[in-house]
Formats: structure tokens, C-alpha cells, sequence
């Protein structure tokens, strides 16, 4: 018995590090049902700049290495804000803020997370440029695939505006890019580490974002 709990807990803590221990721990109080629901999110997306370059520079063990030092600084912060990482792809990250259980100041959350990864990443894997984005509203949060194979997953137009973002801000000198309405959601102490530049129509979007990011730590207003 004491051999079969140990087995049980080792593999539900399998289970919680692939999907994450919010999502493993609402699966296995609820069971499983394909489809999702309506839930207000955060999201950021990170990514890294130049990642075929760095596969076609340097051996496959160095790239493990670096990918693993650049995906451990993110876990670490995006937990350390609330958030969880839903998925990994290659040489991004997709990180969620409320879903599957509601986390109150979301947004402000995820901005501060986005501040402190951008320069937790400048200090930490130097040899790695990443971009972020950040954006929230509502998605669908739940199971998809088939029965036979499936993922806890959000969907929706705040992670596709997040993704776009994390593509304008590899251009930028901060590497941070937020949606400018998450600022008035945020409260004025998030709110002040930020600011609003210009609207423009995002690809594959129709309504316009405004654009925020971060002051350099030197010029955060007092």
C-alpha cells in the first residue's frame, strides 16, 4: 500500500509538471471534459530572437543548455507573479494568468512579470535575445484535442494579440510590449512602469491596440 501511495504521488507530480499543477490538480478533482470555458486571462508570450541562428551556430548540447537556462529564468518568474506556464514551443513560451482557477489582479500580475523576465534574462542567459508580449481579456480555457489525446490550453483573442506583440517588441530597445489597456486594469503603482505610444492594427487583427511599454528602470517617474 505505502509502495502503491508513493507511485500515486510521484506521478501525480509527473503530471502537474507537464500541465501544469493548477491544471493537474483541477483535473484530477473533476476529471476530464473535452471543450472549454469562458474565463477572463492574462497571457505573455516569450520568445527568443534569432533561435535558427543559434541551432545553426552551436552544437545541440550548448542549445539544450542555453533553451534550459532561458526556460528556467521564465518559470521561476512567471510563478513567482501567479501565473503558470501552459506550454512550451521550441523556443518560446506561452505563460497564463487565471485559468483554470481565477487569480485576482491578473493583469497586473502579468505586467510585472514581464518587467522583471525582460531583465531577469538580460542578467541571467546573456547569449540569449528574447521578446515579450503581454495582453488579457477573455478566452476559452479547456480541453483540446480527442479522447484519445488532449491539452489544457487558452484560446482566444488576447493570446493571439499577445504573440503579435512579442513580434513588434524584437524591434524595440526594452524587448517589452503590452497592450495599453491593461494599464487602467492594472492600478497606478503597475501602471507607472509604463508608457503608451502609438494605436496600430496588429496582423491578422481587426481593432486597433495601443501600445505600452516599460520605462528603463533609470527613468521609472516618481
Amino acid at each position: 500500500m505505502a509502495a502503491g501511495l508513493r507511485e500515486h504521488e510521484r506521478l501525480r507530480d509527473l503530471f502537474g509538471r507537464q500541465v501544469g499543477a493548477d491544471a493537474a490538480r483541477v483535473a484530477v478533482e473533476r476529471g476530464i471534459d473535452l471543450g472549454g470555458e469562458l474565463r477572463e486571462v492574462a497571457v505573455i508570450f516569450v520568445d527568443i530572437i534569432g533561435s535558427t541562428r543559434l541551432a545553426a551556430d552551436r552544437p545541440p548540447a550548448e542549445v539544450v543548455r542555453l533553451l534550459n537556462d532561458f526556460f528556467a529564468v521564465v518559470v521561476e518568474v512567471i510563478g513567482a507573479h501567479g501565473g503558470w506556464i501552459n506550454k512550451f514551443e521550441g523556443d518560446a513560451a506561452l505563460a497564463i494568468f487565471g485559468a483554470p482557477l481565477a487569480l485576482d489582479g491578473a493583469p497586473a500580475r502579468a505586467l510585472a512579470a514581464s518587467r522583471e523576465l525582460a531583465r531577469r534574462l538580460r542578467e541571467d542567459v546573456p547569449a540569449l535575445s528574447a521578446a515579450v508580449g503581454v495582453s488579457a481579456g477573455e478566452a476559452v480555457a479547456g480541453h483540446i484535442g480527442a479522447e484519445e489525446r488532449f491539452e489544457y490550453t487558452v484560446i482566444g483573442d488576447p493570446v493571439n494579440e499577445a504573440a503579435r506583440l512579442t513580434d513588434m517588441a524584437k524591434t524595440t530597445s526594452e524587448r517589452v510590449l503590452a497592450a495599453g489597456s491593461l494599464l487602467a486594469e492594472a492600478g497606478p503603482d503597475e501602471a507607472a512602469h509604463w508608457s503608451l505610444g502609438d494605436e496600430v492594427t496588429l496582423r491578422g487583427r481587426t481593432q486597433p491596440t495601443r501600445l505600452a511599454s516599460p520605462f528603463p528602470a533609470e527613468r521609472v517617474p516618481t
